[in-house]
């Protein structure tokens, strides 16, 4: 799709929840350089507003920002609704990711991963959705995980959340293909983030892949299918988690490529 093709589908504003770095930034710059405006929504002003103002620099566009932690979706919401933009474009990069054996997981981390990976999602999509089905267009990004395609040990919880997102996307393509809306879901594998450098005390995992490669993937597979697996690598793992391994011996595949992560 061309830019003003492009930025007449999604525009004039994306909002991407997490973007003011890693995954959620490359999203941001890609988008930028399509011609879109944006809302950005991260939990650290500071980088939020270098990330903005670099932005706006770099692409002589409008960078709105709020500072809120996506476990209060509901008033991040709030938020959302009193912005006096239009929004063409969600991509739900938020995540919060306990990482550890389930057993040592507290109960508050438990709660903050269903608010900022499942409850998230589903509020901003809900909200800004309606908006979009009333103008016959748009497009919504969630991102997923390969972690989510089976168990994953050490992310047990991560992972159940992601296969959530995925799902969710698969029936809210068909649903919302009518309104002119496109709806994906990116299950990526590891991207390299300066969070999954930090947690990965091992080599990177197979198939890992710079967060720049991974958003422009996804944006150019928009609207074409429910569900992107960026790389060749992770396009073979997924098909043979999925298809032809058990379900032991993928989640013994699994165990090996995240045991490393603390």
């Amino acid at each position: 799709m061309v830019i003003t093709q492009f930025k007449q589908k999604y525009g004039p504003y994306a909002l991407i929840a997490g973007g003011s770095d890693g995954l959620g930034y490359a999203f941001a710059d890609a988008l930028a350089r399509r011609g879109l405006n944006l809302v950005l929504i991260a939990r650290k002003e500071d980088r939020l507003k270098v990330s903005a103002a670099r932005l706006e620099e770099k692409y002589k566009i409008n960078v709105i920002t709020i500072t809120a932690d996506m476990a209060d979706s509901q008033k991040v919401v709030k938020e959302i609704e009193a912005l006096s933009v239009s929004i063409g474009l969600l991509v739900y990069n938020a995540a919060f990711a306990p990482i550890g054996l389930f057993e040592n997981v507290s109960d508050n981390e438990l709660d903050k991963a269903v608010k900022v990976n499942v409850n998230g999602p589903l509020l901003l999509t809900k909200s800004i959705s309606a908006s979009m089905i009333q103008k016959k267009r748009g497009g919504i990004i969630l991102m997923s995980s390969l972690a989510g395609t089976q168990g994953s040990p050490k992310i047990s919880v991560y992972a159940a959340t992601k296969s959530f997102n995925a799902i969710l996307a698969e029936g809210l393509w068909k649903e919302m293909k009518p309104h002119g809306i496109d709806v994906i879901a990116c299950c990526a594998g590891a991207v390299l983030t300066p969070r999954y450098k930090e947690a990965s005390k091992t080599a990177k995992a197979p198939g890992a892949m710079e967060a720049e490669k991974v958003a422009e993937i996804t944006l150019k597979v928009l609207g074409k299918r429910p569900i992107v697996v960026p790389g060749f690598i992770n396009k073979i793992a997924r098909f043979l988690f999925m298809r032809l391994l058990s379900r032991k011996a993928a989640v013994n595949i699994m165990s090996k490529n995240t045991g490393g992560l603390s």
